[in-house]
């Protein structure tokens, strides 16, 4: 493997922000090895594993986020983010990578126990770096991810075989 986490910019900024904390900066929200589907069904098709590129567990739970290559573009930062969850949920969850960057900034830690230091400092550092690296601001979008992608994710899901999963996204239009 080379040392390079993956072949998307974005991506391998985050990884070497995340490379240096042992904290969480987003509750939850941790980069795995990317595009390592080896944590799925064997029932999918290899229609369905083409075009998902696995990147990061979006939950403690097991919940995971995947890029959802809907068409042949080059920048591949710019491609529909899709939430698994660990439940049997499923939905585009951001627009682009981006978009989601932003959603973890506003993401809250909201467990029983005290918010812990290593936490808030951890947290300050991810949103100086957001910043730093992407702006102030979010990009706005007249539609959200689901109203813009949702119905199209359902009908590839049904084209590749996964009936089920169509259906939770048709769920959650």
């Amino acid at each position: 493997m080379s040392e390079t986490y993956s072949p998307i910019p974005e991506l391998n900024l985050l990884k070497e922000f995340d490379d240096q904390y042992t904290d969480f900066y987003s509750p939850g929200f941790e980069l795995r090895e990317y595009n390592n589907d080896s944590s799925w069904s064997d029932s999918a098709s290899p229609e369905f594993y083409d075009r998902v590129i696995p990147f990061a567990q979006a939950t403690s739970s097991g919940s995971f986020y995947a890029l959802w290559r809907c068409d042949d573009r080059a920048d591949l930062a710019t491609l529909p983010v899709i939430l698994f969850g660990d439940e049997g949920d499923l939905y585009v969850s951001a627009h682009t990578l981006l978009d989601l960057f932003h959603d973890l900034a506003d993401e809250d830690f909201d467990g029983p126990a005290p918010v812990r230091e290593e936490y808030l400092t951890t947290r300050r550092a991810y949103l100086a770096w957001l910043e730093r690296n992407f702006g102030p601001t979010r990009p706005e979008h007249e539609l959200s991810p689901m109203e813009e992608y949702g119905r199209r994710f359902a009908d590839w899901l049904l084209s590749v075989g996964s009936e089920d999963a169509a259906d939770v996204v048709i769920e959650n239009l």
